[in-house]
This record gives structure tokens, C-alpha cells and sequence, in this order.
């Protein structure tokens, strides 16, 4: 009877200390969930936040379209009031109101593309995190600057020192964002090459300049021919180290500027032909 007590005595604190071993591991891992979906909020809050600006950009615009909408009403309104109106003061008054529906028009189809944009941006960046997801984030940093999506890639993970030679892991990198870029094939690529203030001189580089370019060349010339990104949109340059992002003045520092920036933006040609405003010159007019 005693040893029947104390074999179950024995498998009753054994059932308890095996629960609470699994408590514990469900904590941490409820624990490592909360983490995880914190740091989700706060990339979305930033996304977000870039998000209003542009929203608000946007509304500026319209305002302005509001106010050529209650000009040219004004306009029809003096028109109509006149008695008598000479056949030159009517031509210009006509001429007025055309370039101001040209405005009108103007306004409406920049904003309309600016939305547009922010909406492409901001599935690109949320892609590519989720593409890159299993790198560092010390080496690789996507963000939103001036309207377009820079993708800065530290030099450690691309290239030996010194080196425009691209490493295994480095194609690994460039490969996945090579696959975002083809599914946008409305948009452009600009890879620049950055280094820190350390001169170089070797027989295949003469300095900083040289060698940041041809890193750049490196990874369009690698996007090319193993990742099919047309070439007709991808353009390489080397910014040397003049554009640095810290100081240069500690090792640290240094290691921030060694850098490559693939620069994802709209197709210049197209970008440009936006922003060139209508041509029609209401200067002048309006005299009878």
C-alpha cells in the first residue's frame, strides 16, 4: 500500500512540473508574438504617417483647383452682366477662360497622380520588407525620400573591401528585389555607388569615384543578365563620397557611407511631361 502511494505521489508532481514547463513556453512565446506585432504596428505608423503628408500635398492642390473653379464662375458672371461688350474684350475673356480650364485640368491630373504614386510607393516598400524580411536591418534600410522608394544596402553585405565584386549573399539580395521591379514595369531603377572619405588607389581603381562607380555597375549589370531587368530602365552611377550619410570621422560612421542605394522612381521622361504645366499665357489679356 505504502509503495502504491508513492508511485502515484511520484507521477503527480512529474504530470505538474511537465505542465509547467509548457506554461512557460507558451509565455514566451505569447511574449515573442506581442514583440513581433509591435514592431509590425510601427513600420505600418511610419508608412502611415508618410502616407497623410502626401494626403495632404494633395489637398493643397485641390484647394488650389477650387479657387480657379470660383475664378472662372466669377468671370461667367462679369460676362453676363455686361450690356455691351466689344468683340475684342469678349475674345479675351475667352481665351481667359479656356487657360483657366486648363488649369483646372492641370491640377486635377497631378493630383490624381500623386495620389497614384503614394499608393504605388507604399506597396512597394511594404513588399520589399516582406521580401527582405529575413535579413538584417542593420544592412539593409527601405524607405520613402522625396516622393520616391530608396532601397540603401550596406557595402559589407555586397562587396569585399576595396572590391566591386559581388558576393553569393549579395545576389541573393539583389535577386529578390529584381523580382519587386519586375512587377512594375512602369517604373525606373537608379543604382548609385557610395563610399566613405578613405582614398584608394590600385591598378584597377584610380579613386573613390571609380571605385563607387563600378560597384554601381555591378549590381545593374548583375540585375541584367541573371534577374532580366530590362537595361533600357536601369541607370548606374557612382556618387564617390560626397554624399555621405553620417560622419566620417569614426570607424562606424565610415561603415554607414559604404554604401549602394537602388532608387526606385517613375519614368523620368513620363515624370517630367507631368510637372510641365499648361503652355496657354493668360498674360496681357483681358484688355478691350
Amino acid at each position: 500500500m505504502k509503495t502504491l502511494y508513492l508511485y502515484v505521489l511520484a507521477i503527480t508532481l512529474f504530470t505538474s512540473c511537465v505542465s509547467q514547463k509548457k506554461y512557460t513556453a507558451m509565455q514566451d512565446r505569447a511574449v515573442n508574438c506581442e514583440n513581433e506585432l509591435n514592431t509590425s504596428k510601427n513600420q505600418i505608423n511610419l508608412l502611415e504617417a508618410g502616407l497623410a503628408n502626401e494626403k495632404n500635398r494633395s489637398k493643397s492642390l485641390e484647394q488650389q483647383m477650387e479657387y480657379f473653379k470660383s475664378t472662372n464662375t466669377d468671370l461667367l458672371a462679369r460676362l453676363s452682366d455686361l450690356s455691351v461688350v466689344s468683340k475684342s474684350g469678349a475674345e479675351s475673356i475667352k481665351k481667359s477662360l479656356e487657360a483657366l480650364n486648363e488649369q483646372n485640368k492641370y491640377i486635377k491630373d497631378l493630383t490624381s497622380s500623386i495620389q497614384r504614386k503614394d499608393s504605388i510607393n507604399l506597396v512597394l516598400v511594404m513588399n520589399l520588407k516582406r521580401s527582405l524580411d529575413n535579413f538584417e536591418d542593420e544592412d539593409i534600410n527601405i524607405e520613402v525620400k522625396k516622393g520616391v522608394v530608396y532601397v540603401s544596402i550596406s557595402d559589407k553585405m555586397l562587396f569585399r573591401s576595396g572590391s566591386y565584386n559581388i558576393s553569393s549573399r549579395a545576389e541573393e539580395v539583389i535577386g529578390k528585389i529584381a523580382k519587386i521591379i519586375n512587377d512594375h514595369k512602369e517604373l525606373d531603377i537608379l543604382v548609385e555607388g557610395h563610399t566613405d572619405n578613405v582614398p584608394i588607389s590600385t591598378e584597377c581603381m584610380v579613386d573613390n569615384w571609380d571605385l563607387s562607380v563600378k560597384r554601381a555597375t555591378s549590381i545593374v549589370r548583375l540585375m541584367q543578365t541573371k534577374f532580366a531587368v530590362q537595361p533600357i530602365r536601369m541607370t548606374a552611377g557612382g556618387r564617390s563620397e560626397y554624399l555621405p550619410k553620417t560622419t566620417n570621422a569614426t570607424a562606424e560612421g565610415r561603415a554607414v557611407n559604404r554604401r549602394t542605394e537602388i532608387i526606385i522612381l517613375p519614368k523620368l521622361d513620363q515624370f517630367f511631361e507631368l510637372l510641365e504645366p499648361p503652355t496657354t499665357n493668360i498674360e496681357g489679356q483681358g484688355k478691350g
